[in-house]
């Protein structure tokens, strides 16, 4: 499947969140447009699609979609911003569901980024090619979300590995990062299960020492 066709999802341990037995969110319309219009800019880059290109690909013509969005500006930040948003409460929840143990909240955290990274290979490409055509708010609140974000792995691991400093777990925390955010770039000659095994591993082994 090539980026162009991957859907645009919430981290996986958020899907569905809600009292119990609560059924997901019913996708909207809007929704369907961000899935493609994502899908197109991972594929394509941010330059290379136009929003003709998205209506057409949709199905939608050219006042409908601006009815969504008002240009592909707020469709970037549509589907950054909410994301950063998930990884940070997310990180948190698992943190916190860990209590006092760091190494089972470090084993929480690489699990819950590599689902995420592994649904989500077409926002990841958007992160590491687009995030500099949005306007400097926009951009500057997405940045904020992922220092926070680093931040919960850095207080993990310097409580878990003693002998680390702040900056040297956020070394850490981004080379993680590195491995577990490669998912645009792996093909499918590999299945999913075991992918997020060697990730999963790769990610622990580097972070643990």
């Amino acid at each position: 499947m090539t980026l162009e066709r991957q859907a645009v999802r919430p981290p996986a341990q958020s899907r569905g969140a809600g009292p119990a037995g609560q059924q997901p969110r019913r996708r909207s319309r809007r929704d369907e447009i961000l899935e493609i219009a994502v899908g197109l800019f991972a594929a394509r880059g941010y330059h290379g699609v136009s929003m003709d290109d998205i209506g057409a690909a949709a199905g939608v013509t050219g006042p409908a979609l601006y009815h969504h969005f008002a240009g592909k500006e707020a469709m970037l930040a549509a589907a950054l911003i909410p994301v950063s948003e998930q990884l940070l409460a997310g990180g948190k929840a698992h943190i916190a569901e860990a209590g006092q143990d760091p190494r089972a909240a470090l084993a929480a955290l690489v699990d819950f980024h590599v689902e995420f990274a592994l649904a989500n290979p077409a926002v990841i490409a958007l992160h590491l090619h687009e995030l500099d055509r949005l306007p400097e708010e926009p951009r500057r609140q997405i940045r904020r979300l992922q220092r926070l974000y680093v931040e919960e792995w850095v207080s993990t691991l310097t409580t878990l590995r003693s002998e680390l400093n702040d900056g040297e777990a956020r070394v850490l925390a981004h080379a993680a990062f590195g491995l577990m955010n490669s998912t645009p770039f792996l093909g499918g000659e590999v299945d999913r299960t075991r992918r997020a095994e060697l990730l999963r591993a790769a990610t622990l082994s580097a972070l643990q020492g």
